[in-house]
């Protein structure tokens, strides 16, 4: 009778045929690597046929080594249940099969009532009337909790493992089947003992079921599992760009992104990404570690450092985030050869010899207390070959942006030390000087108007007349405070020296060179028609910079960056798709080929013998660049490319202040650039830059011997070609007629 009353009752199964789980937006590199995973819920919908033969047998074995031939009841485990509540009251966990825990959690709470398990074993027959056995495995496989906010399985490998769930081995597919049955309890990450009981015994019951043979059953059981258990949820470090994607998305679709499973493919290359990441990390802590030690970020109560308060202690530092490799630490002992310290989550350390040695001022018994490694005080150390090393958070920042110069593609974006500390992007929203990385956009202006890089220019000193500066009287200097006399322009840009560049543009003219700056997308506004120009005075972001250096590197197209692919829903129809302009096809000339081959000439030689000799250290013929250092070192640029890569690293303090009188674009920038193209352009064969047509070479004496030099056949009028207009401006009333150009310099 209670059957016939209730069962027309139960809920209607719409829920479980038409399912839509709430599936976070994914995003992935080019190469398919999750990169960023945005939701209540983390989600990933696998149909049952992708889910490997080995994940399900591990499963059934844990859960329900019956499911393909009972009817959705274990009957035995039904009764054991109706027996327990007969005698307590309360019903005991009976045997919970797949199909009565997809009921559960579909529809019905975990109370332990006899109500709830009739109700669940009714609502479990109407289920395997109307669904198939893989519908309802595929349910079960894609919606159980299985800790960490992970929704199923595939959500699960991704982030106890940072895999797919086809990359797991047996031995982690046997972990993961165990969680079900107590999410918090089985959580390796939390429990990891009991999650390694709990795997044995899925192992063993595979064995048991033949599902492994003894040669893979003894293979999982010694296997050592790498579970993630630090905030880093992704294999690639590439959080800034994840955000802004994120940010996109929620502008086009809002808050449906955070359900509705779209994924999202950037242009990113998962290599080149983490190379950028660590080659941009390690150049902040060099430049950290050259400025010295600061003292500890703060002290705690040391009567936490006494035995047994272990978990008073993880308490007090949860507050205090690891960074990546810069783990978290409380002093316990100090002596001037050892330092002892506590890592959160039970594990003491031991720190001497050189991983002393950057702090060891700290500790003195003569410095102040706020500033000694005494006991209490929380540190930062990282483990390296030679053992743990004392270190510390930079203060200062820094952006590293690398793009395909032939159609913007962006490949690495790094937008600062660390996302989770400081979320300012600063390949994007950083408008800082430029300093001498924009000095090729003057000389380009300039060879338009006739200049050659073998002109001679005096590197003298120079009064600029107030009404030239915003009503300023200027004085401006070299770097080094030295005047050289008569150079080639080719010499002054190697040399990056200031007052050649300074008269190159009292010679064009600002109000040209000004609307020159657009061929390489510079707004006007951010550049004001002052011979400050010269010097990079105006605002840029990293980003603006690499697409302007692309113009050279592509030899004369003004591409758009751009970061996302693709947009696909839950099922992979691709439901947006970017057309970019490519270099050669759809995207405009704005730059003669012979102007961007010049130029690229000229950059190739402040990396052979200018301002960053370091890149030669990379052993390739076919790189260019420039350096850049503003006033006061307030700014460290480096921008250098070939025909396949541009990129750009800068560093400097959100708070704008000196990074220190030594601290050139060619010291602090440059060995960032340098790590990552090491990486970024290994096994990358040589592209040099082809001769464009309309160009003649000459055998000629300079400074440094006879060399060749490039000069175009004639003075092109190319203005209109590009569609910018016919020469200067009608108001440029500070452009020069070439011949008058060429008297004024030599």
């Amino acid at each position: 009778m209670a059957v016939a009353i209730t069962y027309p009752k139960l809920p209607s199964l719409e829920a479980l045929t038409d399912y839509k789980p709430k599936v976070p937006l994914r995003v992935f590199t080019q190469d398919k690597v999750l990169i960023g995973e945005f939701g209540e819920e983390r989600r990933a919908f696998t149909p049952i046929d992708k889910v490997p033969k080995q994940m399900i047998n591990a499963l059934l074995a844990a859960e329900d080594e019956r499911f393909y031939e009972h009817g959705g009841i274990d009957y035995l485990g039904v009764l054991r249940a109706i027996a327990g509540n007969l005698t307590s009251g309360h019903a005991r966990s009976g045997a919970s099969t797949i199909t009565m825990q997809v009921a559960r959690n579909f529809y019905l709470s975990n109370e332990k009532t006899f109500t709830r398990k009739f109700n669940e074993a009714l609502l479990s027959f109407k289920i395997e009337h109307n669904l198939s056995k893989d519908q309802i495995l595929e349910l079960y496989i894609n919606q159980i909790y299985l800790g960490q906010r992970a929704y199923g399985f595939a959500s699960a490998a991704q982030i106890y493992y940072g895999k797919p769930l086809d990359k797991l081995s047996i031995a982690e597919m046997a972990m993961l089947a165990g969680l079900p049955k107590a999410p918090s309890a089985y959580n390796p990450v939390v429990n990891p003992k009991r999650a390694k009981l709990r795997q044995m015994y899925v192992l063993r019951r595979m064995h048991e079921l033949k599902s492994i043979s003894d040669a893979e059953y003894a293979h999982a059981q010694t296997e050592q599992l790498a579970i993630n258990k630090s905030a880093q949820q992704f294999p690639v470090h590439a959080e800034f760009v994840a955000e802004m994607v994120r940010q996109m998305m929620y502008e086009r679709y809002k808050e449906a992104i955070y359900t509705d499973g779209y994924q999202v493919y950037t242009t990113l290359d998962s290599k080149t990404q983490q190379a950028a990441y660590e080659a941009l990390r390690s150049g902040l802590i060099d430049y950290d570690v050259r400025h010295g030690y600061r003292g500890p970020e703060g002290f705690i109560d040391p009567n936490l450092l006494t035995s047994g308060e272990e978990e008073q202690l993880d308490d007090a530092l949860n507050n205090v985030k690891d960074t990546d490799d810069l783990r978290i630490a409380v002093v316990t002992q100090v002596s001037n050869k050892v330092v002892t310290a506590y890592l959160k989550g039970e594990e003491k350390i031991t720190i001497q010899g050189n991983g002393l040695r950057f702090a060891r001022s700290a500790l003195s018994e003569k410095i102040a207390p706020a500033k000694r490694i005494r006991p209490g005080a929380i540190i930062r150390v990282r483990a390296s070959d030679q053992g743990w090393t004392i270190s510390q958070l930079p203060q200062v920042e820094g952006a590293l942006i690398a793009l395909n110069p032939q159609q913007g593609a962006i490949q690495a974006l790094v937008g600062g030390f660390d996302f989770n500390r400081n979320n300012f992007n600063h390949v994007t929203q950083a408008w800082r000087q430029p300093g001498s990385t924009f000095k090729p956009f003057i000389y380009s202006a300039a060879l338009e108007r006739g200049v050659t890089p073998s002109t001679q220019i005096n590197d003298a000193p120079l009064v600029v007349d107030p009404s030239s500066v915003n009503g300023q009287r200027w004085e401006p200097k070299n770097y080094d405070g030295t005047f050289s006399g008569m150079m080639s322009v080719r010499r002054a840009l190697t040399l990056s020296r200031n007052l050649v560049s300074i008269r190159i543009l009292q010679a064009i003219g600002t109000d040209y060179t000004q609307q020159h700056l657009t061929r390489f997308g510079f707004s006007p506004k951010n550049h004001p028609a002052y011979l400050t120009m010269a010097l990079g005075a105006g605002s840029v972001t990293p980003l603006q910079m690499a697409e302007g250096y692309a113009v050279f590197a592509n030899s004369g197209y003004r591409v758009r960056s751009y970061y996302i692919d693709r947009i696909e829903d839950p099922r992979g129809n691709i439901i947006a798709k970017t057309q970019p302009e490519v270099a050669g096809q759809n995207a405009p000339r704005t730059l003669d080929p012979r102007n961007a081959f010049i130029m690229t000439s000229m950059m190739g030689d402040v990396i052979k013998m200018g301002t960053a000799t370091k890149a030669k250290a990379l052993g390739r013929n076919d790189l260019a660049g420039k350096t850049g250092t503003t006033n006061d070192a307030f700014d460290a640029w480096f921008a250098g490319y070939n025909s396949n890569l541009v990129a750009v690293t800068w560093i400097g303090f959100d708070q704008p202040r000196s990074l220190g009188a030594r601290e050139t674009g060619g010291a602090a920038a440059l060995p960032v650039w340098v790590k990552f193209m090491s990486s970024a352009l290994d096994n990358v064969p040589e592209t040099p830059m082809p001769i464009p047509d309309g160009l003649i070479s000459k055998s000629i004496e300079t400074e440094r011997g006879t060399v060749t030099e490039y000069y175009l056949q004639e003075f092109p009028n190319t203005n209109s070609e590009l569609g910018l207009g016919g020469g200067a401006s009608s108001d440029d009333s500070q452009a020069q007629p070439l011949g008058e150009i060429k008297e004024l310099l030599f």
